[in-house]
């Protein structure tokens, strides 16, 4: 049975700030999760064009998560089921990612992102049909919320208070009850989930399994977003760019595999000593 569930993530930024806390969040975790076993591998980085999104960057990355594999999917799949192909289309403030497993070659999950200008109270962002409206659930997701479960600690759980927190660069916080209704500036991460697992016996439950862990990880990742804003605060687009190439080199460095789209010797060509001192700084901080 196909799931269809929709995220709503407040934030306390404003839209242009949230494209770069994202991407130096996407940068850092990546970071902080790969070795030379597991974490992220970038396959592809490059602008794209189409009549869907019109323009954007294209992404294309494998994921080895075997470590944080549910007891009970070890029971009937190897160790590598959780090598995850992902393939993303960012043409902000529109998204899509597409996520598959080659062992489960029947399975797929998709993620469509819209970001607006407002609390969470669009009702139909992603513009669905009163059949997909009928079977989406809605939850909305406060950042705020210490709420703890087994993925929470699969996927890493961040340690901010933001019932105490307070940013020195922007002023931002503290986060209290009900701060999405009365804080500005504020905006919205939209996400639709739709996951399709048709295996008889064991599919409905790997559905609920990874809907439980992408809720985790977008409350992982933007509580993140929001307490690493002193990193981000005033970086422009251009920076972030640079900071991502130089990332994506390294993390294929960390897991032994080939530097994106090239050699090792082209990647240190094009970064400078101090660039790449900078994303270590990101890394460690």
């Amino acid at each position: 049975m196909v799931q269809l569930k929709e995220f709503r993530i407040v934030m306390p930024m404003s839209l242009e700030e949230y494209q770069v806390a994202q991407m130096y969040m996407v940068m850092k975790m990546q970071q902080q999760s790969t070795n030379g076993d597991e974490g992220v591998e970038v396959l592809e980085n490059k602008r794209f064009q189409d009549d869907v999104f019109g323009k954007g960057q294209f992404t294309s990355k494998v994921y080895r998560l075997q470590s944080k594999a549910p007891a009970w999917l070890t029971t009937i799949a190897p160790k590598d089921a959780l090598v995850m192909q992902e393939e993303a289309w960012n043409a902000y403030p529109r998204c899509k990612t597409v996520i598959k497993c080659p062992y489960f070659t029947k399975f797929s999950l998709t993620i469509e992102t819209v970001h607006r200008a407002d609390n969470g109270t669009s009702e139909n962002v992603h513009g669905l049909n009163e059949e997909q409206l009928a079977a989406r659930q809605v939850e909305i997701i406060d950042i705020a919320s210490a709420e703890t479960d087994y993925w929470s600690y699969a996927i890493g759980s961040s340690s901010f208070d933001f019932s105490k927190f307070k940013s020195t660069k922007s002023g931002r916080g503290p986060l209290l009850d009900g701060w999405q209704d009365n804080y500005r500036p504020v905006m919205t991460a939209y996400k639709l989930v739709t996951i399709d697992a048709p295996y008889w016996g064991f599919g409905y439950r790997l559905e609920q399994a990874l809907l439980a862990g992408e809720r985790a990880l977008f409350i992982e990742s933007h509580r993140n977003c929001f307490g690493w804003i002193d990193e981000w605060f005033g970086l422009t687009m251009q920076q972030i760019r640079e900071l991502e190439q130089q990332g994506d080199c390294l993390l294929n460095e960390k897991i032994s595999k080939p530097a994106l789209l090239t050699d090792a010797a082209d990647c240190e060509r094009r970064f400078t000593h101090s660039s790449e001192r900078q994303v270590q700084q990101v890394v460690h901080t």
